[in-house]
């Protein structure tokens, strides 16, 4: 009230019958004013937070304000985040592992926690992951380019048998256009040990590489992805069935490679830094 009648009256006029204090009115201008200041902020922090189906946190919803022309700091986005109750999604973790004692001759570990390569199609990594509702499973086998981080391809089923790890691989090199002379990385699951696998890797003149037994680190990249999905997507009380799930897993997907941007890689998502990387260093 003293703030909008300060126009027509004197100040210490209306201190005094506002039995206001001097210093008090000032401290509470100033957060009126710092609140008008952020309304605007706020407003695009909840559009980019809803945009991303409620699965980005502060750093990539800054990353997106920065896009947008803003120019704001990572502690200021993670304080009106809080203010404005917004979190990303968070999962219970649960790893699934296809090892099944060796069924022919474990390759090296050749990649040897490397994980950053200049052009695409040098190192390729891959390995399953499970989803359960309602008694049933789903399995996921994906292949992601160590480049960029992309998910070159993928395939789902209700079954963990070696067609799908075979399938995802074949699919990856039709996409990238059938190159050569690739590492390709994966745990010693039996997906990894069987003909289906290696007749491929061998046709291709790729380098076999395998993690150490155990050791989920050597393949952390694909780990991470694997994290990410079932954090930002994944919820055991919101599907209903399988078929709802492969959708949502595609979505993700899809959602990942073209709008999931990345710090690591300058601000771009998997597919921007791709082309990028193709178009400028081949």
């Amino acid at each position: 009230m003293v703030a909008t009648l300060r126009s027509e009256y004197p100040l210490p006029v209306l201190l005094q019958v506002a039995k206001l204090a001097r210093s008090t009115f000032y401290y509470q201008l100033k957060q009126m004013q710092t609140q008008d200041r952020h309304v605007q902020l706020k407003q695009a922090i909840r559009e980019i937070f809803d945009k991303s189906h409620q699965r980005y946190g502060y750093r990539r919803v800054r990353l997106q304000l920065l896009r947008d022309g803003w120019r704001v700091s990572r502690k200021l986005v993670a304080k009106l985040m809080r203010q404005l109750g917004l979190r990303s999604k968070t999962r219970k973790r649960k790893r699934y592992n296809s090892y099944r004692g060796t069924t022919s001759r474990r390759a090296d570990n050749h990649l040897d926690r490397h994980f950053v390569t200049e052009k695409p199609n040098q190192q390729w990594v891959s390995d399953i992951t499970q989803f359960q509702i309602s008694g049933q499973r789903l399995y996921l086998s994906p292949v992601m380019d160590l480049c960029d981080h992309s998910i070159l391809a993928h395939t789902l089923s209700v079954s963990p048998t070696t067609k799908v790890s075979a399938l995802s691989l074949k699919r990856a090199f039709r996409v990238a256009g059938d190159p050569e002379g690739i590492l390709v990385h994966t745990d010693q699951g039996y997906h990894y040990q069987h003909q289906s696998w290696i007749s491929q890797l061998v046709e291709h003149q790729c380098v076999q590489s395998m993690s150490r037994k155990g050791n989920c680190y050597d393949n952390s990249v694909m780990e991470n992805f694997f994290s990410h999905l079932k954090e930002e997507m994944f919820n055991n009380d919101s599907f209903v069935s399988i078929s709802e799930l492969r959708a949502a897993i595609d979505e993700y997907i899809q959602w990942y490679n073209t709008e999931r941007m990345q710090e690591r890689l300058g601000g771009m998502t998997p597919n921007e830094y791709r082309q990028h990387a193709l178009t400028t260093i081949g």
